[in-house]
């Protein structure tokens, strides 16, 4: 392959100018086998006469940097500077030396053909090499002196002699044939040579030659590692890494080295190529290293920044898995490794750039100040100065996530909780950790302090107590860990107080004279729960506490505007001002009027408009929703109190729970009259009685395919009996009867079989074939149909002896159920007030009685598609129905759950403590929760311009 690098190889070599005899020089060949030129008699020159020009026209084989080496290397091209004989004055019997480029001539200089301009040999190189006497006897078997007794033939002969030796031992060098202690610039280089160059060129040719060792070096190091580690473990049978993870661990670990060797291997071949060509005068590398650098810096920042996480990946597998382990003990005793271990060659790549670095800065060093290496050297070390700097954030940022890593890695969880911190998103991050210390709850040890290792998360707050066993580092979480979302800071800048120091000596002389060291408090505490995890953290310094504050500040700050763009449902507030309840504000006798306390609302639409009904304790209230943004308000019902309401859209019907009786009302008629197209009147003639009297529950749902008003009554012997109607619509199915006039078509006709139900039941949850009702301590499953009880959930029947599921049965015993989720054809979830428990389809606890805690106290919940909404007064909570992972918290004042529906797309409406509080009162603010949908912008780019063409219309150039 012809080199790029041709003009380098143009600039000359020493020039040893021997007085010739009586006849002329003869015109110096274009090649020639020595280390440096000598001008040679007219008698000799038939010997180089023989070099062809034929010979710069052959193919030559792509240098490998071990197997495409020549047996013995090609002759070099003549330096570019020459001695025009026929008009220089030749000193007699005193030689002198010429350099390259560093030195300039006054002499003409004529640019003469290197091997590079001209393209490779056409005569490959012979197929076995010449024997020739090693390089240190040939040092001592010819030693030539420069002095004026010494014959032009002789000197020539001996000069010829000891190139052909340095030839050989390049050869050897690049084959890595050469014994290590002779693979310096010095071994291969002739006395005489090093004494005509002087003390400064020998440096930097011996820097050069540094550059090309340590090269070859790297090279065989990054092939050592697909031989010797990731070659092996892709071949091993049986496998030490599981099947199912070894393409990911090898491409964790090994990442892109493949791509920076072949960089290496191509840089390699061109030094060798130039060292062929001018040892053992190597006039620059800087061209080869600088095309190299351009090439490769991509490679080397994605290599650099991956590192600390594909050494994490290699140490925690040696953690856990003891075939890899062994594996790695038995390569680091394979000879071709030196005894080194994986990670002292996985990390030579971040150490390569900064020794070329210096190496380069020594060739500069000794470059005379006019050589061309003083304007392209200084460019190189500014490129790999810029690009290692730029690669420290991403090391940073690699060696936090590795640390992240190891802390996940070693936490220990209470045993049977659930807890899915979404630790290994890709956007989780270890923002801070240390050490701080805590004072024991047990008031009696008030001067004691235990220390705590303290992890704060992008998403979580973390407080652990570090066990170490069997060298093996575990963390212990003796508190629930704090999600940021519930995260507030208190006092942070109170006076520092006195911790006991344990004296080393102990016993006596620590009671007698006991030392203090200053601690400095903080306090973080949970939202939900302020004075039961409430904290109070010790910091060593004063430095240390105002560290921690400005990380939970960030880190607060960060989660918050993070949640407030990814958010599953959107909060719109619907109205702020208009409803109002008494405040202290209001003097007393004031003569404000106000609507009353919200307790419930529906959505509907009708004649094409989406309307909004809210119940207070004045009335019913009606607006025109437009852009989720209401429009005034006007009373349509005096039904004070409402309890619940429900838009039974298909239907045409609301139906109210209000004083333990239902009643339905013309959808239609209500929104008439909320825009003064019908009279009230007109209103009250649509409404309908749903059921008996002593209403105790109301709820609608679709069960068997109908939609069904369940509701429960109570009569005076505290008997409550379910009950189900199907709401139908009026007049279908209906036959006219002849001579009779027409009867009213009813609305709500029962269905199923009534029976009884517990008294202190409070909610019912229809399932595919069976209906889940809740009572203050169980949750009971009833054939919908039959009305015979099924079995009561979770069932611990055949759990007897099972630690964990005694554990989760005396948790379902103290918690108080609200209903069942159906998560997946095989599994529901039951949810309490203060935590959730997997269960079969049979009913027997799942997940191995594992159960979610609540960070919250729910008063109610609702099932959207794989989310969870839970209420309570101050929070709403959504999980991820599958792992119980939070994924979003709203924050409110008084939140009461208004509105949910009974299908999933159903809107859901939120009441809460208004912003408003002033002479008319305090105002109630109702909120809808919009479900958002997923940006999906690479979905336009998927846009062929047959599915719509117009998308290309201002493209059109014609």
């Amino acid at each position: 392959m012809p080199s790029s690098y041709g003009h380098a190889n143009a600039r000359p070599h020493p020039h040893i100018n021997i007085a010739p005899r009586s006849e002329p020089p003869s015109a110096p060949s274009a090649w020639s086998p020595y280390a440096f030129e000598v001008n040679r008699p007219t008698a000799r020159a038939d010997l180089w006469e023989n070099n062809s020009r034929e010979s710069f026209l052959s193919p030559h084989t792509p240098l490998d940097p071990r197997l495409s080496v020549p047996a013995r290397p090609r002759s070099r091209a003549t330096s570019a500077y020459e001695l025009e004989a026929t008009t220089l004055p030749v000193a007699p019997r005193e030689p002198r030396v010429y350099r390259s480029n560093s030195r300039r001539s006054t002499l003409n200089a004529r640019h003469r053909a290197s091997q590079s301009d001209l393209g490779p040999s056409p005569f490959p190189s012979p197929s076995s090499p010449i024997r020739t006497p090693s390089i240190a006897s040939s040092e001592v078997e010819f030693s030539p002196q420069l002095t004026p007794l010494t014959s032009v033939d002789s000197l020539s002969a001996e000069l010829s002699n000891l190139t052909l030796d340095a030839e050989e031992g390049i050869r050897q060098f690049q084959t890595g044939e050469l014994p290590q202690s002779d693979r310096e610039w010095h071994r291969l280089v002739p006395p005489e040579a090093r004494e005509a160059l002087g003390k400064k060129e020998v440096h930097r040719q011996s820097v050069i030659f540094e550059i090309i060792k340590t090269e070859a070096d790297y090279v065989d190091g990054l092939r050592l590692i697909s031989e010797v580690w990731m070659r092996p473990l892709l071949d091993a049978d049986p496998p030490i890494i599981p099947r199912d993870r070894l393409r990911g661990f090898i491409k964790e670990v090994f990442y892109n080295l493949d791509e920076i060797l072949a960089h290496h291997q191509r840089m390699l071949g061109a030094l060798y190529k130039r060292q062929t060509e001018q040892h053992p005068i190597v006039q620059s590398v800087a061209d080869i290293i600088l095309d190299t650098c351009l090439l490769f810096q991509n490679e080397y920042e994605t290599y650099i920044k991956h590192y600390p996480l594909a050494e994490g990946r290699h140490r925690s597998e040696l953690r856990r898995n003891p075939m890899y382990a062994q594996f790695i003990g038995h390569t680091s005793s394979d000879p071709r490794t030196s005894k080194r271990d994986l990670l002292d060659y996985l990390s030579r790549p971040i150490t390569r750039l900064p020794r070329l670095r210096l190496l380069l800065e020594q060739v500069l060093k000794y470059s005379e100040l006019d050589h061309p290496d003083q304007e392209s050297i200084p460019l190189i070390l500014g490129i790999m100065s810029d690009f290692i700097k730029s690669t420290e954030p991403g090391i940073e940022a690699a060696n936090g996530k590795v640390k992240f890593w190891s802390l996940c890695e070693s936490l220990v969880y209470f045993k049977g909780e659930i807890v899915d911190m979404d630790l290994y998103d890709e956007s989780r991050s270890l923002i801070h950790q240390g050490t701080l210390a805590r004072r024991p709850k047990d008031l009696t040890l008030y001067n004691e302090f235990h220390d705590l290792f303290v992890a704060l998360l992008d998403n979580y707050l973390l407080l652990t107590r570090e066990d170490v066993h069997h060298g093996t580092v575990r963390r212990l979480i003796i508190s629930r860990p704090i999600p940021l979302e519930y995260l507030h800071l208190g006092s942070f800048n109170d006076p520092p107080e006195n911790r006991k120091e344990r004296s080393e000596e102990g016993g006596l002389l620590e009671t007698l004279r006991p030392s203090y060291r200053p601690v400095y408090p903080f306090v973080v505490y949970h939202a939900s729960s302020k004075t039961s995890r409430r904290y109070t953290l010790y910091a060593d310094s004063e430095s240390s506490r105002r560290k921690w504050h400005s990380a939970l500040v960030d880190a607060l700050g960060i989660r918050r505007a993070r949640q407030e763009g990814n958010m599953w449902f959107a909060p719109f507030t619907l109205n702020d001002g208009f409803f109002r309840v008494i405040s202290p504000r209001i003097p007393y006798n004031s003569g404000a009027k106000f609507t009353g306390q919200v307790t419930a609302a529906a959505c509907f639409v009708s004649m094409g408009r989406k309307f909004l009904a809210v119940g207070s304790a004045t009335g019913v209230y009606l607006s025109l929703v437009s852009k989720t943004t209401p429009g005034p308000f006007r009373k349509v019902l005096s039904c004070f109190n409402p309890t619940s309401m429900v838009a039974i859209q298909d239907f045409n019907k609301l139906v109210i729970y209000h004083e333990s009786s239902l009643w339905s009302y013309s959808l239609e008629m209500l929104a008439r009259v909320s825009q003064g197209q019908a009279s009230a009147q007109g209103l009250e003639a649509s409404r309908q009685r749903v059921g008996g009297d002593r209403v105790v529950l109301f709820r609608v749902g679709v069960f068997a395919d109908r939609t069904i008003i369940f509701y429960a009554t109570r009569n005076l012997l505290l008997q409550t009996t379910l009950h189900m109607l199907e709401v139908v619509d009026p007049g279908a199915h209906i036959t006219p009867r002849r001579h009779h006039p027409p009867a009213e078509a009813p609305s709500f006709r029962p269905v199923f079989q009534s029976f009884s139900i517990p008294k202190d039941s409070h909610a019912i949850t229809p399932l595919a074939k069976s209906l889940a009702v809740s009572t203050e301590k169980a949750t009971m499953i009833y054939d919908g149909k039959e009305g015979t009880l099924l079995s009561m959930i979770p069932d611990f029947s055949n759990q007897y002896g099972n630690l964990p599921a005694v554990t989760l049965k005396s948790r379902c015993d103290t918690s108080r159920p609200l209903g069942v989720v159906r998560c997946t054809s095989e599994e529901l979830l039951v949810v309490y007030d203060e935590m959730g428990c997997y269960i079969t389809r049979h009913g027997e606890p799942g997940r191995k009685a594992g159960f979610l805690r609540w960070e919250t106290r729910a008063t109610s919940y609702i099932h959207r598609d794989d989310h969870i909404l839970l209420f309570s007064t101050r929070f709403i909570e959504v999980r991820n129905i599958h792992n119980g992972r939070l994924v979003q918290v709203i924050e409110g004042r008084d939140i009461r759950l208004l509105h949910s529906g009974y299908r999933s797309t159903d809107s859901i409406v939120v009441v809460m403590k208004g912003d408003k509080d002033d002479a008319e009162g305090a105002s109630e603010k109702i909120v809808q929760l919009t479900p958002t949908s997923e940006l999906d912008t690479p979905g336009i780019s998927r846009l062929s311009s047959a599915e719509d063409p117009s998308v290309w219309d201002e493209w059109d150039m014609i």
